[in-house]
């Protein structure tokens, strides 16, 4: 078989985490990322039947049975998953309607998955069901994002409007706006399903004072939509004690819609 140190999605997770963790979102051993792989990828350079261990998830999904996940661990270190991504990620397969994962591969000290691993899931699942080409669930910390939620209402209409209005490619990145929860203890089946529930009608999900939750059909896009609603969180941030003399008018935006095909959120623009 092939080194699955060589495959595609793994040289692509390696150079994605590496770059979250140049960019200051993942300090530490902050943020998880999964991807979701068609077995035909897996079978390539692994054997299936090879289970090193079956670590219960602590949750029900019959839609991903039988479903490979290339995963971050829990505690791991982003900068170090170069080094050493044996150690820092693993290949799981999900059995018994999701309540069982099999590690396929990887997590060579010991190591298990992300303890957001109930969160990734339940968005996977919520996903799957809006984009049936969903693949990725990422979430890290991005600083601007984060400060904007101590500064600015959490109300999910005037947070995405603001976003919109900081950079004129945010509307067409993520017409769909971006859901927000208010602060919730992380690591539990609750916040996991607060999130599947708002991934339901954005890819985009504001965990207040925590991070970010974002999915897409493949890394580069979930990164892209981070990247972009962080950036214009940034301009916010510079701006936002200072009075505003111009800004991108919803007239404006409608412009954008039809220039580029796309549809923004239902109420979030006025007519």
């Amino acid at each position: 078989m092939k080194d699955v140190l060589t495959a595609p999605f793994m040289v692509e997770m390696i150079r994605t985490v590496t770059n979250m963790y140049a960019h200051g979102w993942d300090e530490r051993n902050g943020g998880n990322v999964s991807v979701m792989l068609d077995e035909s990828q897996v079978r390539e350079y692994l054997d299936g039947a090879g289970v090193k261990l079956k670590i219960p998830t602590g949750f029900t999904a019959p839609s991903l049975d039988g479903k490979y996940f290339l995963v971050t661990g829990t505690g791991k270190y982003f900068k170090n998953v170069q080094y050493a991504p044996e150690v820092n990620l693993g290949i799981v397969r999900l059995t018994a309607y999701g309540e069982l994962a099999e590690l396929i591969w990887g997590f060579e000290d010991g190591g298990s998955f992300t303890s957001e691993f109930p969160a990734h899931m339940m968005s996977h699942v919520a996903r799957l069901k809006a984009d049936p080409q969903n693949r990725v669930v990422m979430h890290c910390h991005p600083a601007n994002l984060l400060a904007m939620t101590y500064v600015h209402p959490l109300d999910e209409r005037e947070f995405t409007r603001t976003l919109w209005q900081m950079c004129t490619e945010c509307i067409v990145v993520f017409p769909e706006g971006v859901n927000v929860l208010p602060w919730m203890l992380c690591g539990t089946n609750e916040i996991g399903e607060a999130t599947a529930e708002k991934m339901q009608t954005a890819r985009l999900v504001v965990w207040s004072q925590h991070g970010i939750y974002g999915a897409g059909k493949d890394l580069d896009e979930t990164f892209g939509l981070i990247e972009t609603a962080e950036k214009a969180a940034e301009i916010y941030m510079k701006i936002a004690h200072l009075p505003r003399l111009n800004t991108i008018t919803d007239e404006q935006m409608h412009l954008l819609e039809k220039r580029f095909g796309i549809k923004a959120r239902e109420g979030y623009l006025e007519d």
